[in-house]
């Protein structure tokens, strides 16, 4: 039998909110499996399973908010799950559902012998919002992936709501298909699920369509001030306790940390030619950004300067098997949070530019992963897009090192005893003093210059 515990998404995390369980007693699940939601200061993380079996208690529910290591569920050991009375109950059930199965119902028959579906799948369907009793899984058995769900969601019109307005209609109801949204571009916000909830609870009143409009048009009014300040103020008290979060981080940092900063200037021209042409060759939705040449430059330099890709635990450094480069991304409301992608020093630059958008975008949205908040080796941090030039960071504790950029700008310089205009960047690296020195944090910025000379090979 195993525990599964709060874990820790981060060095600034003491404790988390369950948001959603995505798993329920009696579910088999796998090492890796995304199990539940839980909310930090910082993100709502999706938090995977750590140990395969099936799920046993659930001690915590949603909306509850537990210490770091605060245990919320049991696993049994699959072999040994079905004896428990918990795991027995659904089988006592199950005698109704075959009764109906000898009957014409070809669908119906099919669907009883199909493989229920994984805790991953269940996941997707809900945020796509697809009726998994509606599909027909092209699976062995009959069994509904990944294609099957994403299939469905694209077959119908994709809607943009907020997490908070998703959230919200699960909790009251509300189909979000029929809601109309005021937000930017059609988005649906907290307040039209609220005003959708409203015009339902009141229209079966009605008898007369234009009356239930008139008469069910005043209460969502009044409600949706007081609704929209409320709001207000639990964005406002989400980002205090980010920015709180950050700065007891921060603080640590400085604190424990003795930094020591570098910084150089890198001739960008071979890279941002060799871009241009590349991109030439590419749909526009697949163009990579020079930000992915930096990304990947300094994933393969902290594979050559090892001090610099680690941890500083128990008095003394640890070096990290992997690169899990750690990228620095601004959210919506001002906070930031600092995903791994993993194994960037392995992946093509395509498919570092790929993975960039892809972490950005679940950053943004609330659908992070546990391990990518947890697995950081090194953290870069790029504010070029903001018009920075040079960026001094902060490390990240434990790790021991954190490279910055600035903007990519044109400049004057000497090039083989020529005078030309040529792009040029700062890179930045602010280093942990217990775990190396300035000599071997100037190879690790002389190792970034020199790869990106020859693009092509990144």
């Amino acid at each position: 039998m195993a525990e599964f515990r709060m874990p820790s998404l981060g060095a600034d995390m003491d404790e988390g909110t369950i948001l959603e369980w995505l798993v329920k007693t009696g579910d088999e699940v796998h090492k890796g499996d995304i199990v539940a939601v839980v909310d930090t200061a910082k993100a709502a993380v999706e938090v995977e399973c750590f140990a395969s079996g099936v799920i046993g208690d659930i001690l915590i529910q949603p909306g509850q908010t537990v210490p770091v290591g605060t245990l919320l569920a049991m696993i049994n050991p699959a072999g040994e799950a079905a004896p428990p009375p918990r795991a027995v109950v659904p089988a006592t059930a199950a005698p109704p559902p075959p009764a109906p199965a000898p009957a014409p119902a070809r669908g119906r028959a099919a669907a009883a012998v199909a493989p229920a579906p994984s805790p991953v799948i269940r996941h997707l369907a809900r945020e796509l919002g697809v009726d998994l009793g509606k599909l027909h899984g092209t699976g062995p058995g009959g069994k509904v992936t990944h294609a099957d769900v994403e299939a469905a969601a694209a077959a119908r019109k994709r809607l943009r709501v907020s997490p908070l307005a998703r959230r919200l209609a699960a909790e009251l109801g509300v189909d979000l298909t029929v809601v109309t949204g005021t937000g930017s571009g059609g988005a649906i916000r907290a307040d039209d699920v609220r005003r959708a909830a409203a015009a339902a609870g009141t229209a079966p009143v009605r008898a007369a369509p234009e009356a239930a409009e008139r008469q069910a048009a005043p209460p969502p009014a009044v409600a949706a001030q007081p609704a929209g300040r409320l709001e207000t103020e639990q964005a406002a008290e989400r980002q205090a306790a980010m920015r709180r979060a950050i700065g007891n981080l921060m603080a640590r940092s400085k604190r424990e940390i003795p930094h020591y900063y570098l910084s150089t200037t890198i001739d960008l021209e071979p890279a941002v030619q060799w871009l241009r042409n590349r991109n030439r060759d590419l749909p526009v939705p697949s163009r990579i950004v020079p930000a992915a040449l930096l990304l990947k430059a300094a994933a393969l330099a902290a594979r050559e300067v090892p001090q610099m890709n680690g941890f500083w635990k128990d008095d003394h450094f640890v070096a990290a098997q992997h690169v899990h480069l750690g990228v620095a991304i601004s959210l919506r409301d001002a906070g930031m949070v600092a995903p791994a992608i993993h194994d960037a020093d392995t992946l093509p630059v395509t498919d570092l530019m790929a993975c960039l958008r892809d972490l950005v975008t679940r950053a943004r949205t609330g659908r992070l992963r546990g391990s990518e908040m947890t697995d950081p080796t090194i953290t870069v941090t790029n504010l070029g897009d903001r018009g920075v030039e040079t960026v001094f960071g902060v490390i990240y504790p434990p790790q021991v090192a954190l490279a910055g950029f600035g903007k990519v700008t044109s400049a004057p310089c000497a090039v083989g005893g020529l005078l030309g205009v040529r792009s040029q960047v700062t890179a930045t690296l602010a280093a942990d003093h217990r775990a190396s020195d300035g000599y071997t944090g100037a190879r690790y910025l002389e190792a970034v210059t020199r790869l990106l000379q020859k693009p092509e090979k990144l």
